[in-house]
Order: structure tokens, then sequence, then C-alpha cells
């Protein structure tokens, strides 16, 4: 049964490990598609603002050359021409970074075809209009003016033309800024409707048979709690088992320690021919001829007409067995008696008698027998007991497993299935309200699946050992109960320990605090760690309502309460020792001192 419960829940572990995989996967794609083309969209805007910015410096530099044109004063002619010249040097890098990209400025070459083509055409009043700012600040250098209001007039004839197209250039750099902000939507559609396919998988090929198997897993405990009734009900049957041993014994005893009393009759019992370790049992030197063994086995008329009848009925088949005999003086023996019939030829036929003295193995064995009997039809019904608390414990931690698949992530998978059945594409402002309904869903699923693994095997006590475990488990239950739960490492205990002795030592832990949380109606409970070369100490205290001892002790005699019981059960398989105090009003203090190897 324990390999078998150990398969059921490594394939639990392993379907659960499988469904959260998947959901962490499609989840950590979505964030990577979603960051890349959020990263897109920056590089977008700063490309648009760039675009929008070269409107307004084509109009600043139109504005300073005609200021330029107008102004003889030497001191205001410098001031605007180095102005010209920065706004011009600012107005070509911008537009040339615009083409071809530009690291400083943030802007990627991935211009469109359309994009290329509208700088194909605005490239000439461009030209036309950068060139001629240079003409205009030469020409006021060298007092041409002729020249000068020639480029002014270039440079107002090709403005114009410039803004336009450059409109034209922002609107599609927004048209296809809309664009990509459409196909993340599209994308994200795809990926939740990805994510509900993967979740509605996972409800069918991984839930759904892990509550298949798990159902099964109770079938086959209630058929072992079956089984365990009919053990106890066959312990009646140990006592006879007992008997039959204690009979091949003897027939064991008989075959090693034939050699040591024997002696040699004919048919009729007449001795001829006796051991010495049969003389001296009976207290005798010889034996007169034609001595019969049933007159110096035994004084008493009883013992000896048995012993005749014994002879007589077996004298050709042999027998085995015990006889009582009574020895000269009074004192009572038991033999184990073997008949061997040897035949050595139609008129020379013998009986070969070995004896076993038994005596005072049978006065021990009877006093044993007596001293013995009550405890261990006392034993007997202790261990019935432990059974069926087992059992019933067995039965419960199983209904509450069932219990919580059933009400808790049985129901929010059934309302995931529904809401995925009553999603409409087509009314995209409720589809969408019902998504986020299922991401909601999603997660207090796979929060009840992690809250069910916990209970079942924590992995930090797997992975990183005790110590780890016992913080999630007090961090996990401050959660869930509001209880102030705090655990003090005062000794900075990190060392790994046995397999059996961390889990043991787990469990013992996790039933006093639920104990604490359960019956003691407590509000802190504080986990306090020590240790030393040899020696793991683990003291759990609480402020609860207590308990009276002594009341507590007759109560376990008389209803058998496992819980205390379980945990010192533990205690002993590990070689540790439980203390318990407590005192109504006063709180518990239990105290685990777990040897260390």
């Amino acid at each position: 049964m324990a390999s078998l419960d150990q398969k059921t829940f490594n394939n639990l572990r392993r379907l659960y490990i499988i469904a959260l995989s998947l959901i962490a996967l499609s989840v950590l794609i979505s964030q990577v598609l979603v960051h890349k083309f959020l990263d897109s969209q920056t590089t977008d805007s700063t490309v648009i603002n760039i675009a929008g910015r070269q409107r307004m410096l084509s109009q600043k530099l139109t504005k300073e050359a005609i200021q330029l044109a107008q102004y003889q004063n030497a001191l205001q002619t410098s001031s605007l021409k180095d102005s010209l010249s920065a706004t011009r040097e600012i107005w070509y890098k911008s537009h040339l970074a615009l083409q071809k990209g530009s690291d400083s400025l943030q802007i990627p070459k991935n211009n469109t075809a359309a994009i290329e083509a509208l700088f194909q055409k605005i490239n000439p009043y461009f030209d036309a209009v950068y060139n001629a700012s240079e003409t205009l600040i030469r020409s006021s250098n060298s007092s041409s003016i002729g020249e000068g209001e020639f480029a002014l007039e270039t440079i107002q004839a090709n403005e114009g033309s410039f803004l336009k197209l450059m409109d034209r250039i922002v609107n599609q750099y927004e048209t296809e800024a809309e664009a990509k902000i459409e196909r993340l939507r599209t994308l994200e559609t795809l990926l939740v409707s990805l994510t509900l396919l993967i979740l509605l998988a996972e409800f069918i090929f991984i839930f759904w048979p892990t509550a298949k198997a798990v159902r099964t897993g109770m079938l086959e405990l209630i058929t072992a709690e079956r089984k365990a009734r009919k053990m106890a009900r066959d312990a009646d049957a140990l006592t006879e088992s007992k008997e039959r041993l204690l009979w091949e014994s003897r027939a064991l005893n008989q075959a090693m320690d034939k050699t040591l009393l024997f002696v040699r009759t004919d048919l009729n019992g007449v001795i001829l021919h006796a051991g010495e370790q049969f003389k001296k049992l009976l207290k005798q030197s010889f034996f007169k001829q034609n001595t019969k063994l049933a007159e110096i086995i035994s004084i008493n008329e009883v013992e000896k007409n048995t012993f005749e009848k014994i002879l007589l009925e077996n004298k050709r088949t042999g027998w085995q067995g015990e006889i009582r005999a009574t020895a000269p003086g009074g004192r009572a023996l038991f033999l184990e008696m073997s008949l061997l019939p040897f035949f050595k030829g139609k008129e020379n036929n013998e009986l070969l008698i070995i004896f076993l003295d038994v005596t005072k193995r049978k006065e021990a064995h009877d006093e044993i027998a007596r001293l013995t009997k009550s405890n261990f039809e006392e034993r007997i019904t202790h261990q019935k007991t432990i059974s069926r608390q087992i059992i019933e414990n067995q039965e419960q931690e199983q209904n509450r497993i069932a219990q919580d698949l059933h009400d808790g992530i049985g129901q929010m998978l059934t309302g995931l299935k529904f809401t995925l059945e009553s999603i409409d594409l087509k009314d995209k402002e409720k589809a969408q309200l019902k998504i986020n309904n299922l991401k909601s869903l999603s997660l207090d699923i796979i929060k009840g699946i992690r809250t069910a693994t916990f209970n079942l095997t924590p992995p930090e006590l797997t992975d990183h050992g005790l110590i780890p475990a016992l913080t999630k488990l007090c961090k996990e239950l401050s959660n869930l109960t509001g209880k102030v739960i705090q655990l003090q490492n005062k000794t900075d205990f990190n060392l790994r320990l046995d397999t059996l002795v961390e889990i043991n030592t787990y469990r013992i832990t996790q039933e006093a605090i639920n104990n604490a949380i359960k019956y003691a109606d407590s509000k802190f409970i504080l986990i306090s760690i020590r240790h030393s070369i040899n020696l793991l100490s683990i003291t759990i205290d609480d402020d609860g309502k207590g308990f009276d001892m002594d009341k507590t002790r007759d109560k376990r005699r008389v209803d058998g309460g496992m819980g205390m019981t379980f945990m010192q059960e533990r205690m002993n398989y590990i070689n540790g020792r439980l203390f318990v105090n407590s005192e109504l009003g006063k709180g518990t203090r239990i105290t685990l001192n777990i040897p260390i190897d």
C-alpha cells in the first residue's frame, strides 16, 4: 500500500509540475512579445516626436532667415547667424537620422517603403532650403545683398512644400504606429486564446485524470481498510498458531536430544536395555529381568495404564507425544516420548523408546504462558486500537483531500469551463470582462493547487531541508489563519538530516502548530530552534487556553486520543524524545529533542 501511495503522489506531483510549467511558459512568452512591442512603440514615439520637430525647425529656420535678411546691425546679425547655423545643423542631423537611423537620437533604421518614398519627394525641398540657408549666411558675411535676397526667396518658396510633405511623413509614422498597436492587440488576443486553450487542455488531460487517480487511490485505501479489519479478526487465530509453533519446537528438541534418554523393549513393553541417563532419571542402577517399562516409569496406576495403552495401540505404527509420570519418591515428571518400532525379523521385533525430560521446561512454559497471556492480549488489543485509528485518520485525510479538490479546485475548474464556453468574441467588451475573470480564476486555481501540494508534500523539505520547510509552513499558516506564527532559529541551525528524521520532525511540528490553532484558540505561536553537536531541540509555545495534563492523559487511555500518540510514535521511530507541558489558561509548550548523528 505504501508503494501505491508513493506512486500516486509522484504522478500528482509530475502532473502539477507540467500544468504549472505550461502556464508559466505561456505567460513568459506573452511578456516577452509584449515587451518587444512596447520597446518598438518607444522608438516609434521618439521618431514621431523628432519628425514633428522637423516642421518646427523648418519654420524656425525660415523665421531666422527673414530676420537675418532684415537686420543690418553687426551685433544682431552675428547672433542671428549663430542661431540660424545651430538650427540648420539640428535640422540637418534630424533629417538625416530619420532616413538613416541614429544611435544617439535612439532612432532605428527601419523605415517602410512608403516613408522612404516620401523622403525621396521631400529631399529636393530640404536640400534647396538647406543650401539656401548656407548661401544666406555667406552673403551676410560678404554684404552681398542680392545673393542674400535670392537665398531668402528660395527658402520661402520651398518651405511650404517641405511642411506639407513633412506632415504626410508624420501622419505616415502615426499610421504605422497605430498599425503596430493593432497588431499588438491581435497578438494579445491570440495569446489569451492560447492560454485558455492550455488551461482547457490541462483540465482535460491533467486535472481530470488526477481526480480519477485520487478516486482510485481512495478505493484502494478502502480495500486496505477492509484487509486490515480482516487481519484484526484473524488475530484470535494467533493463539492456535502459537501452540502449533510450540509443538514443532518440542519435536525439534526431541530430534536433537533423542539419545539422552532411551530404552529398548519388546512388543509387550518388557525392558531389554536402558540407557544410563534414563536410569539416573529414575534413580535406578539396574532393572530386573522381565521388568516392564510401565512398572518403573511411574508409581501411579493411572499413569501406568495410560502408558500400557499407548504401547499396545502404537507398537507397530509408532507414536510421539508427551506423557506424565511419577518417579519414586513422588516427584512428577513430564516426558516427551518417541515410540519407534524396530523390526529386526519376524521373531525379534523391538521398540526403541526415546525420552526427553521436559519437566523444567514444562513448568517454566506454564509459568511464562500464565505471565505473558495477559500482556499478549493487552498488546493485541492495543495494536487493534492503533490500527483502527490509523485507518480512520487515513480515511479522514483522504476525505479532506477529496473535499478540497471537489469544493475548491473542482468548482473553480467548473467555473472556468462555463466561463470559457460563454465567451462571445463578437461582443468584445463582455469578452474582455470574462477574460479578466478567467485570469483571476486561473490565479485562484494555481493558488489552490499550490496549497494542496504544500499540504501533501512541501517541496522545501525535500529540496532545502527542515528549516526552510518550517519557515514556509509558518508563513503559509500565518497567511491562511491570521494567527501570528513566528520561527526563531536561535543557533542558526542549517544542517541536513536523514530524510525520515526530517519528515517525521516536520510532521510532528506541523501537528503541534495545528493543535494550537484548532484546539487551543491561540493568537501567538512561537517555534524556537536550538542545537548542539549531538542534539537538535525544537520548542513550540502558544498562548492558548491550555489543558489539564492528568485529565488529558486519562482521556487518552479511555478514548484512545491519537494526536499525542502519533506524535510520540513518530518520535520513538527516530529515537527522539517528546515533552509536553500545559496549564489551564497559561498555554502549552511542546519540546522535541532529536539526536543528530
